[in-house]
Formats: structure tokens, sequence, C-alpha cells
């Protein structure tokens, strides 16, 4: 049955070689002035990259300011030192330039600067929600997060240790130049990290217990596959353009909400999970969901039986078993192949984490308070369901 939906997706794409070139006319277009360029690592200044997107920005008389120093599971320390350097500059537009990461840090800078009375920690900790947030906008150089499209934000609170996620659409990038040659250089391990990300959002979407179109169904299902193909494609030959092309536009259309359209509300307690042990673990996002699902997925299968059916035979591609549970096992288990086939793990041992059972209690009392105390579409889980599904994925 198809659920009622509203889909909202205004960021203009500007995709293919060279468009970074044309980030200054984009700038200009949505009426930034004096920018806040965020970024990560200083990878993008050694190449050149930087250099290649300030400078005609400067030639248009548009003043740029650089913070750098982004990292992985981003900090709200690096937020509130840019909102520091935006309230000085008088900023009125920021750009990140990098992933997920960079582009996450410069939304939470942006709601900072639009609401400079408040501490911006208080949104993830979902005390109050934005009223403002200045334009936001990217150059893509990881296909990843979603983040250039989508309406959610996800930042780590380095001295508590916690992850936390804030979604709002004021947050949706003005634009997003996404060029798949500037992944060339990207480690396999980012690349393919990157991968299970994008498809764990339309996966978060899919398996879910409330209701679902035939369209939408079989554009994720059309997502995920051109995903597993491209991923194995990378993990062999990672300087082929076309694949990395796929990616990159995957990515998008992963987290703008495209692939949800009708399904009655996600899931995305895999997402919830990870945010745990990257908070505590400080693992790589893509790389923790891969650890964490194959063990969500067995504990929820019997709930949404039929969906892991579909997904086991129209996405996996498997031969059907001799009984329901038989066919989506078999799934699982070919998505565990595949992401050891690309080099993801499939449980914290392959992680490279050992959480101690303490550990284990402490994420789930943690995720469970971060989800109200309770989360999940394909089924509704609490804190012990929680622990149980940590416990699996050892």
């Amino acid at each position: 049955m198809a659920n009622n939906f509203t889909f909202y997706s205004p960021t203009e794409i500007v995709f293919g070689r060279g468009a970074h070139t044309e980030t200054a006319a984009y700038v200009q277009k949505y009426h930034g002035t004096k920018v806040l360029v965020v970024y990560g690592s200083e990878r993008v200044v050694k190449s050149g990259l930087m250099e290649s997107i300030v400078a005609p920005m400067r030639a248009a008389g548009i003043a740029c300011h650089l913070l750098g120093g982004v990292v992985p599971n981003p900090h709200i320390g690096k937020v509130y030192e840019g909102i520091e350097i935006g309230k000085r500059e008088g900023v009125d537009f920021l750009l990140a330039v990098g992933g997920g990461s960079a582009i996450d840090t410069a939304k939470a800078i942006a709601y900072g600067l639009a609401e400079p009375e408040y501490d911006v920690w208080e949104l993830f900790a979902r005390k109050r929600k934005a009223r403002a947030c200045l334009p936001v906008a990217s150059v893509l150089t990881i296909a990843a997060a979603g983040s250039e499209s989508s309406n959610s934000c996800v930042i780590t609170n380095e001295k508590t240790a916690l992850k936390r996620s804030y979604n709002d659409n004021i947050s949706r990038p003005r634009f997003a130049v996404m060029n798949p040659e500037l992944t060339l250089t990207l480690p396999d391990y980012q690349t393919e990290s990157g991968c299970a990300d994008i498809m764990m959002h339309t996966m978060e979407r899919y398996f879910t217990s409330k209701g679902n179109m035939e369209l939408t169904d079989a554009i994720a299902e059309a997502l995920l596959r051109t995903v597993i193909k491209n991923a194995q494609i990378l993990h062999k030959d990672p300087g082929n353009y076309n694949a990395r092309a796929e990616i990159m536009w995957a990515g998008s259309l992963a987290h703008n909400d495209l692939t949800g359209c009708g399904n009655g509300g996600g899931d995305f307690v895999t997402h919830e999970l990870e945010h745990e042990m990257g908070g505590m673990f400080d693992v790589t996002h893509g790389a923790g969901l891969a650890a964490v699902w194959p063990s969500w997925a067995r504990y929820v299968c019997a709930s949404i039986l039929p969906r892991f059916v579909r997904y086991a035979v129209n996405v996996m591609g498997v031969e059907p078993g001799a009984t329901d549970a038989e066919t989506a096992e078999k799934g699982i288990r070919a998505m565990e192949d595949f992401y050891r086939s690309i080099g993801m793990p499939t449980n914290m041992r392959e992680l490279g984490i050992a959480p101690t059972d303490a550990q284990l209690r402490a994420m789930a009392a943690s995720c469970a308070q971060a989800c109200g105390g309770s989360k999940g579409s394909a089924r509704v889980l609490f804190e012990e369901d929680m622990y149980n599904i940590y416990k699996m994925a050892l």
C-alpha cells in the first residue's frame, strides 16, 4: 500500500568532468559574498583543487575564508571554531570541499551562525529545533554520505563521545558540484566504505513494514544493484571513471529521500547503532554499518520476511530456497559475501574492535536514549534488542 508523502529535493546538481571549475559562478548565483570554505584533509590544498575553487571566487570579488582539519566523525569543536570565524568575518555562505564530514560540519556551522544566541549542540541533543540556517553548498570529493543533497547532519561531541544526527530541510544545500574525477585518488577502503554507506541509505528506507510503492521499490533495487556492480569494479579497477560516476550519482539519489517515497517511513536503526560505535571507537562510518547490518538483519528478518525475500531475489540474485526463511537467509549471506568481496567487514571483529560487555551495554543504553526509547520500522527495537544485536555482531 502506498503512503502519502512529500518529496522535497531543492539542491541543484552540477555533474561531470571539470564541474568544479564552475563553483564560483554558482556561489554568485546563490548570492554568496563572504564564504567560509570548510574542508578536511590537506590533500585538497596540496593537489591544487582548493586554489582552482577559491581563486575564481576571489577574482569575482567573493571573500573567502578557509577552515581545514575536519576529521571523519566530525567534531563539534571544529563547528564552534567555524562559528567563531563566521561571526568575525561576517560570513554569509558555507562551501564544503570534501565528503560528508566536511558537508555536515558546514551545515552545523550554518545553523550556529544563523542563530548565534544558541548553542548549536542543542540541535543534536534534540533540545530544540532550528529556525534558520545560512546557505550551504559543496564540492564533493568522496561519494558516500549523500549529505550534498540531504537534510541530514551528523556531528560527534568529542568530549562526551556522543555521535548525534539532526535532520531539517532548511539545511539542504543550494547546489552540489559533483566531478567523479575528484574521487580517483581515494584509497580503496574509503571508496568501498562509501559504497556501503550509499547502499545503507537506501536499505534503511527499503526494509520497512508500513507499506511500499512498486515504483519506489524498483528504483531502490536498481540503485542497489548498480552500487554492488560498480563497487566490485572499483575494488579491482580504481581508475574507472564510469564506475565512479555511477557511484557518485547513486550517493545523492540514495539520501535525497527519493528511495523512500511512499514507504511510510524508514527504519534507520542500523545507522543509530553505528553512531554509537563511531562515537566510542571512531570507526569509519560505512565500514561500521557493514559490520552491524547482518546482525540487525537476522534479528528483524522474521518481522518483515517478504521484504527480505524480495531483496534476496531482486537485489542479490539468489535462487529461492525451499522456504521463505531459507531464501531470506541466503540473501543475507550473499550480502555478507559482497561486503567481504570489497574489503568490508561483516562483524565487529572484522572491523577491528572488540567491545567489552559493559561497552555493549553502554552503547545500547546510549542508542536507546538517542532514539527516544525505541526505534524501527522493520521492527520496533528497544534497548535490550539493541544490546542483543551488538552482541550478535561481535
